[in-house]
């Protein structure tokens, strides 16, 4: 498998960029920036990294819209609405910047955060039958890379024997290792087609 790595500007709606934005928008967005970049400590926890990043998309577009928060034992999910009763839109995997092992990349894309969205995903789909995901995502706080959830509605949740090994799996009473490294490793290395992701480094 590979990924199709795709600029923001490639990937962003049409529509979006006819929208225009206020100066107070603009100079909001340059000072929550500043600070997310002043906050950011690589030796600190993923935890820490993880509430940062929480705080940086409240402060900058969601917080009187959208729930921000951690959801079950993912990392980080932005709800569609106001309150957690909202089905979940948006699922983030925050990897420390240092952790290179688990952070996936272009040269290494079937690493443990690809793995793990793709559980998240499987759990939020299959179990609580969540047809309103948008996008998942990987980040190490620099690097972001942004799938579309519409990639997955089709490759992973239409994926039969997919979701019968995850099926399998929930009642097999393994840990999540095994998911990672037997199911969605090897779901991963079948992939022929390159898989869309928007792609972006904020020290760029």
């Amino acid at each position: 498998m590979k990924l199709e790595l795709l600029k923001p500007s490639e990937s962003l709606n049409k529509a979006y960029r006819k929208t225009s934005l206020r100066r107070d928008q603009v100079e909001s967005f340059k000072t929550g920036f500043k600070r997310l970049f002043s906050r950011i400590n690589e030796k600190e926890s993923e935890e820490n990294l993880k509430n940062i990043v929480a705080d940086f998309l409240k402060e900058i577009w969601y917080k009187s819209d959208y729930e921000i928060n951690t959801k079950d034992r993912k990392d980080l999910v932005i709800h569609n609405g106001k309150t957690a009763t909202e089905a979940v839109g948006v699922m983030l995997e925050v990897k420390r910047p240092g952790n290179k092992a688990e952070m996936l990349s272009p040269d290494k894309p079937n690493a443990k955060a690809f793995q793990e969205l793709i559980l998240y995903y499987l759990r939020e789909r299959v179990d609580h039958n969540n047809s309103q995901i948008k996008h998942l995502i990987a980040t190490n706080i620099w690097e972001w890379y942004i799938f579309d959830g519409v990639w997955f509605e089709k490759n992973v949740f239409r994926n039969k024997k997919l979701k019968e090994d995850y099926e399998d799996y929930k009642i097999s009473g393994q840990d999540t290792r095994f998911f990672y490294d037997e199911i969605a490793a090897k779901f991963l290395d079948s992939l022929t087609d390159d898989i869309p992701c928007t792609c972006f480094n904020l020290k760029d």
